[in-house]
């Protein structure tokens, strides 16, 4: 059976950052993921064309639309 822990490699020692395996002997598989500055996810520009021609249509305290036009209050 298989199992994760998480660990942190340091100057040749193993830290344990949760529980400790409690196995003495076992074969282990290793995969090191490396530090990077760079943000994994980055933000999303939208496209320059596009730009200024959004509209506002109403805010969030007014509806778009007048209360007498709401089908559900009839």
């Amino acid at each position: 059976m298989l199992k994760s822990y998480e660990a942190i490699y340091d100057n040749g020692q193993v830290k344990w950052l949760e529980d400790t395996p409690k196995v003495t002997s076992a074969r282990v598989i290793i995969t090191i993921l490396e530090e990077s500055n760079k943000s994994v996810f980055s933000r999303r520009q939208p496209p320059e064309f596009i730009a200024g021609k959004g509209k506002t249509l109403g805010d969030i305290v007014s509806p778009i639309v007048y209360e007498h036009d709401w089908k559900c209050l009839k």
